[in-house]
């Protein structure tokens, strides 16, 4: 069955729509998938829809990390022992 769709006109102030580009862009999504999401997430949770945020420099660091580990299909520890001494090794123990 065909999905029927309508467009959505809205007016907003140039810079706020040049700077949401710019974040929604860093977050992988167009304005027009931030607004389907934003509508989506109404009818869903009857409710206004959660903020979202574009990662920090640390985040992006771990999930860049984490899209390279499973590029190579690697582990970054080699066994369960060399991951606990690198906690304790990061926690100060």
């Amino acid at each position: 069955m065909p999905t029927h769709t309508s467009m959505l006109h809205i007016r907003v102030d140039d810079d706020i729509k040049e700077q949401a580009t710019l974040a929604l862009t860093a977050m992988g999504l167009s304005v027009s998938d931030a607004v389907r999401l934003f509508l989506r997430r109404v009818v869903v949770d009857q409710a206004f829809p959660l903020e979202l945020k574009v990662p920090n420099a640390e985040t992006l660091a771990a999930m860049e990390e984490s899209r390279a580990m499973m590029a190579k299909r690697r582990a970054r520890f080699a066994s369960a022992d060399e991951l606990f001494a690198d906690l304790e090794k990061s926690s100060g123990k």
